[in-house]
Protein backbone atom coordinates (compact mmCIF):
# COMPACT_ATOMS: atom_id res chain seq x y z
CA UNK A 1 0.00 0.00 0.00
CA UNK A 2 1.50 3.68 -1.07
CA UNK A 3 1.26 6.12 1.63
CA UNK A 4 0.67 9.73 0.54
CA UNK A 5 3.47 11.74 0.90
CA UNK A 6 1.97 13.77 4.23
CA UNK A 7 1.31 10.36 5.42
CA UNK A 8 4.85 8.93 4.91
CA UNK A 9 6.44 12.38 6.80
CA UNK A 10 4.04 11.56 9.60
CA UNK A 11 5.26 8.26 9.97
CA UNK A 12 8.97 9.04 9.71
CA UNK A 13 8.04 11.76 12.61
CA UNK A 14 6.57 9.09 14.54
CA UNK A 15 9.40 6.48 14.03
CA UNK A 16 12.06 9.04 14.81
CA UNK A 17 9.97 10.02 17.93
CA UNK A 18 10.19 6.54 18.67
CA UNK A 19 14.21 6.46 18.26
CA UNK A 20 14.51 9.24 20.33
CA UNK A 21 12.56 7.78 23.51
CA UNK A 22 14.25 4.27 22.89
CA UNK A 23 17.49 6.86 23.08
CA UNK A 24 16.30 8.41 26.26
CA UNK A 25 15.46 5.12 27.59
CA UNK A 26 18.15 2.30 26.97
CA UNK A 27 21.21 3.97 29.19
CA UNK A 28 18.63 3.24 32.05
CA UNK A 29 19.32 -0.37 31.08
CA UNK A 30 23.32 0.44 31.91
CA UNK A 31 22.35 1.62 35.35
CA UNK A 32 23.08 5.27 34.59
CA UNK A 33 26.82 4.20 34.71
CA UNK A 34 29.61 6.23 32.60
CA UNK A 35 32.26 3.48 32.68
CA UNK A 36 28.84 1.11 31.11
CA UNK A 37 27.76 3.23 28.51
CA UNK A 38 30.68 3.87 27.12
CA UNK A 39 31.33 0.47 26.17
CA UNK A 40 28.20 -0.46 25.43
CA UNK A 41 27.01 2.91 23.30
CA UNK A 42 22.71 2.10 24.23
CA UNK A 43 22.52 6.02 22.75
CA UNK A 44 23.96 5.26 19.49
CA UNK A 45 21.91 1.91 18.05
CA UNK A 46 18.35 4.10 17.97
CA UNK A 47 20.17 6.98 16.02
CA UNK A 48 21.26 4.38 13.42
CA UNK A 49 17.87 2.83 13.19
CA UNK A 50 15.97 6.16 12.74
CA UNK A 51 18.76 7.32 10.30
CA UNK A 52 18.62 3.83 8.29
CA UNK A 53 14.26 4.10 8.40
CA UNK A 54 13.53 7.39 8.81
CA UNK A 55 16.50 8.83 5.95
CA UNK A 56 19.12 11.14 7.03
CA UNK A 57 17.41 14.24 8.15
CA UNK A 58 15.62 12.65 10.96
CA UNK A 59 18.94 10.77 11.77
CA UNK A 60 20.70 13.94 12.14
CA UNK A 61 18.31 15.50 13.99
CA UNK A 62 17.61 12.96 16.32
CA UNK A 63 21.58 12.46 17.01
CA UNK A 64 22.01 15.74 17.86
CA UNK A 65 19.18 16.50 20.14
CA UNK A 66 19.51 13.14 22.05
CA UNK A 67 22.31 14.04 24.64
CA UNK A 68 20.62 17.09 25.61
CA UNK A 69 17.14 15.52 26.06
CA UNK A 70 18.88 12.70 28.09
CA UNK A 71 21.09 15.67 30.09
CA UNK A 72 17.98 18.03 30.73
CA UNK A 73 15.70 14.75 31.92
CA UNK A 74 18.35 12.45 33.77
CA UNK A 75 21.78 15.01 34.69
CA UNK A 76 23.31 12.28 32.40
CA UNK A 77 25.33 12.98 30.36
CA UNK A 78 27.04 16.22 31.69
CA UNK A 79 25.63 19.26 29.15
CA UNK A 80 29.22 20.43 29.05
CA UNK A 81 31.60 19.12 27.32
CA UNK A 82 30.09 15.67 26.71
CA UNK A 83 26.17 16.24 25.39
CA UNK A 84 27.84 18.63 23.10
CA UNK A 85 30.64 16.50 21.84
CA UNK A 86 28.23 13.38 22.00
CA UNK A 87 25.77 15.24 19.93
CA UNK A 88 28.54 15.87 16.82
CA UNK A 89 29.28 12.23 17.31
CA UNK A 90 25.31 10.83 17.33
CA UNK A 91 24.52 13.40 14.62
CA UNK A 92 27.10 12.35 12.64
CA UNK A 93 25.54 8.47 12.53
CA UNK A 94 22.08 9.44 12.14
CA UNK A 95 23.28 11.92 9.00
CA UNK A 96 26.02 9.25 7.21
CA UNK A 97 24.14 6.25 8.03
CA UNK A 98 21.10 7.51 6.17
CA UNK A 99 22.59 9.44 3.50
CA UNK A 100 24.91 6.37 2.25
CA UNK A 101 22.14 3.57 2.87
CA UNK A 102 19.39 6.05 0.71
CA UNK A 103 22.02 6.03 -2.02
CA UNK A 104 22.03 2.26 -3.04
CA UNK A 105 19.69 1.32 -5.07
CA UNK A 106 19.37 -2.23 -3.67
CA UNK A 107 19.22 -1.96 0.12
CA UNK A 108 20.82 -5.39 0.87
CA UNK A 109 23.13 -6.51 3.53
CA UNK A 110 26.40 -5.21 2.01
CA UNK A 111 24.86 -1.82 1.48
CA UNK A 112 23.78 -1.66 4.87
CA UNK A 113 27.29 -2.65 6.33
CA UNK A 114 29.31 -0.43 4.41
CA UNK A 115 26.68 2.46 5.67
CA UNK A 116 27.24 1.26 9.27
CA UNK A 117 30.63 1.21 9.12
CA UNK A 118 31.19 4.51 7.50
CA UNK A 119 28.94 5.99 9.82
CA UNK A 120 30.94 4.54 12.80
CA UNK A 121 34.30 5.14 11.79
CA UNK A 122 32.92 8.97 10.64
CA UNK A 123 31.56 9.47 13.76
CA UNK A 124 34.19 8.67 16.07
CA UNK A 125 36.56 11.18 14.17
CA UNK A 126 33.79 13.79 14.71
CA UNK A 127 33.63 12.64 18.24
CA UNK A 128 37.55 13.03 18.59
CA UNK A 129 37.36 16.26 17.00
CA UNK A 130 34.52 17.24 19.15
CA UNK A 131 36.26 16.13 22.16
CA UNK A 132 39.61 17.52 21.79
CA UNK A 133 38.47 20.91 20.24
CA UNK A 134 35.89 21.37 23.77
CA UNK A 135 38.59 20.21 26.36
CA UNK A 136 41.30 22.03 24.52
CA UNK A 137 39.13 25.06 25.32
CA UNK A 138 39.29 23.88 28.93
CA UNK A 139 43.16 24.13 28.78
CA UNK A 140 42.80 20.13 28.71
CA UNK A 141 44.25 17.88 25.89
CA UNK A 142 43.28 14.90 24.25
CA UNK A 143 45.88 12.93 22.47
CA UNK A 144 45.40 10.56 19.83
CA UNK A 145 45.70 7.58 22.26
CA UNK A 146 43.18 8.74 24.28
CA UNK A 147 41.03 8.50 20.89
CA UNK A 148 41.82 5.48 19.94
CA UNK A 149 41.00 3.69 23.68
CA UNK A 150 37.79 5.72 23.83
CA UNK A 151 37.01 5.53 20.29
CA UNK A 152 37.39 2.06 19.94
CA UNK A 153 39.56 -0.11 22.45
CA UNK A 154 37.00 0.50 25.41
CA UNK A 155 34.08 0.73 23.23
CA UNK A 156 34.55 -2.86 21.83
CA UNK A 157 31.49 -4.54 23.01
CA UNK A 158 29.32 -1.66 21.81
CA UNK A 159 30.73 -1.86 18.08
CA UNK A 160 30.45 -5.66 18.16
CA UNK A 161 26.59 -5.08 19.42
CA UNK A 162 26.28 -2.41 16.88
CA UNK A 163 27.71 -4.37 14.02
CA UNK A 164 25.70 -7.44 15.15
CA UNK A 165 21.69 -6.10 16.43
CA UNK A 166 21.80 -3.33 13.77
CA UNK A 167 21.55 -5.66 10.37
CA UNK A 168 19.46 -8.21 12.32
CA UNK A 169 16.73 -5.42 13.40
CA UNK A 170 17.31 -4.57 9.28
CA UNK A 171 16.60 -8.25 8.30
CA UNK A 172 14.02 -9.04 10.23
CA UNK A 173 12.12 -5.48 9.72
CA UNK A 174 12.45 -6.78 6.17
CA UNK A 175 11.14 -10.16 6.78
CA UNK A 176 8.41 -8.90 8.77
CA UNK A 177 7.41 -6.63 5.51
CA UNK A 178 7.42 -3.63 7.87
CA UNK A 179 10.48 -2.61 5.93
CA UNK A 180 10.65 -3.54 1.93
CA UNK A 181 13.53 -3.78 -0.10
CA UNK A 182 13.51 -0.24 -1.88
CA UNK A 183 13.92 1.27 1.72
CA UNK A 184 10.50 2.52 2.22
CA UNK A 185 8.18 1.68 5.15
Amino acid sequence: MALSVKNLKLKKLVLASLFLGLGIILPLFTGQIKEIGDTLLPMHIPVMLCGLLCGWQYGLTVGAILPFFRSVIFSMPPIYPNAVWMAFELATYGFVIGFLYSRFKRKNTVGLYISLLSAMLSGRIVWGIAKAFLLGIGGNSFTFMAFISGGFVDSILGIILQLILIPLIMNVLQITGLKNSKGEN
